[in-house]
């Protein structure tokens, strides 16, 4: 199904799609493993998609990346909305197991 919702169509013989088809699915079961709700499941995969993105389209290095990734769960767990950050649904405790998978 998750081929279909990334509209590909040549997993079976693309390198291409085929890496990028493990690394969701990976990323998914192991969200669906952490018992993540469908909002936190969400923002996981958005963050999967969002890290993807800084490596292939604007040629992040991996140290860039990762100060990309701590900006992003910034404020997770902090009571004042302004130093929370869009991934705030997450606990502090599964924040620290994302950072650990990733």
């Amino acid at each position: 199904k998750l081929e279909e919702f990334l509209n590909f169509k040549q997993f079976k013989t693309s390198l291409k799609e085929a890496i990028l088809l493990d690394y969701y699915t990976a990323g998914f079961c192991w969200a669906k493993e952490m018992n993540f709700s469908l909002v936190q499941l969400s923002g996981f995969m958005d963050l999967l998609h969002f890290l993807l993105e800084n490596l292939s389209d604007k040629h992040m290095t991996l140290g860039d990346n990762l100060k990309e990734l701590g900006r992003a769960m910034a404020g997770i767990g902090e009571t004042d909305s302004e130093r929370s950050g869009d991934l705030n649904f997450f606990s502090i405790e599964q924040a620290k197991a994302i950072i650990d998978y990733l």
